[in-house]
This record gives C-alpha cells, structure tokens and sequence, in this order.
C-alpha cells in the first residue's frame, strides 16, 4: 500500500506541460482544448490580431507535423518583426522554454508565418510555421462600461467633490 501512495506522487519539477494548459496557465486567457481550436474560440470572447502585444497568445496553426497546431506567450515584443515567446512541449516532449526568439517571416508582415528558436539546433528552427495571430489576454467587454468614480482635489489636498467618468471593464 505505501508503495501504491509513492508511485502517486511526483514532484512539481516532473510536471509534463502540453502547451495549451500551459499557455492559459500563464496568460490568463481562459481557452481550453486543442491549440488549433483557440483562434476560433477566442472569437467574441478576446480580441484578436496581427500585431504581437506582451501577454498575448500567438496561435499557430495546425500542419501536418503539428496536427493540434500550438500556442504560446508573448514574453516581450523586440521589435515589429520579432518577439520573445514563453511555451511548452516545442523542443523538448513537456518542456517549457522561456524567452525564446520567434520572427515574422511572412511576406506582408502580418505575424502569419514564423520561424521559432529550436533548442537541439540552438538558434531558430528550419521550419516556417503559419499562424492564425495573435489573441488578446485583456477580455473584450460584453456591455456597455460602468460609470467609475473618482475623488477630485485641489492643488492643496482638499477633495472637493467627485467626478463621475465612464472607464473600459478590465
């Protein structure tokens, strides 16, 4: 029986991300399933586009080698043609890889095909990979905004009234 519970247990370290549960896990971006299903499923539900932003998800496509297509982070925008990308299960089965390169190799400069850094050759991959865009993490608002309020004071310090402003749903 102890035996039974030992086996059950594995260390935090031995976790095996796919990159789907690990892209929601750090972007904030409540997608589930395939990776290939997360462009359609974001649609009226996140914003979507071409142009990378940090924390957001670049959606890959799926291809004959990546039947599920993939998904991962935008750690940091370099410039407008290349991004830093946080994900897992690309170089290595369940691993996660922070910061790597990726760059925009389409013609048109709209993100939708790119070559992705590739640990075994240690610089970006051979491979050219379509992609769908990038979704979003900030939610798109379902109503109208709510009216917020903010207490307005003088130069000295002394509030004076408050001021009534409409401010976006976060």
């Amino acid at each position: 029986m102890a035996s039974c519970s030992l086996m059950m247990a594995a260390p935090a370290a031995a976790q095996f991300w796919q990159c789907a549960p690990y892209a929601r896990e750090i972007s904030g971006i409540d997608i589930h399933g395939n990776a290939n299903t997360w462009w359609g499923q974001a649609e009226g539900r996140y914003e979507r586009g071409h142009m990378p932003a940090e924390g957001s998800v670049l959606a890959f496509e799926a291809t004959h080698r990546m039947r599920v297509g993939h998904v991962a982070m935008v750690s940091k925008v370099v410039s407008d043609r290349e991004v830093l990308l946080t994900h897992a299960n690309w170089s290595r089965r369940g691993g996660i890889e922070r910061d790597v390169r990726a760059i925009d190799i389409s013609p048109n400069n709209d993100w939708s095909m790119v070559k992705v850094w590739y640990g075994p050759n240690g610089g970006l991959g051979t491979s050219a990979y379509p992609t769908k865009g990038f979704i979003y993490a900030g939610h798109k608002p379902s109503v109208a905004p709510l009216p917020a309020t903010e207490i307005a004071s003088n130069t000295d310090g002394r509030v004076n009234g408050i001021l009534t402003f409409a401010a976006p749903i976060q």
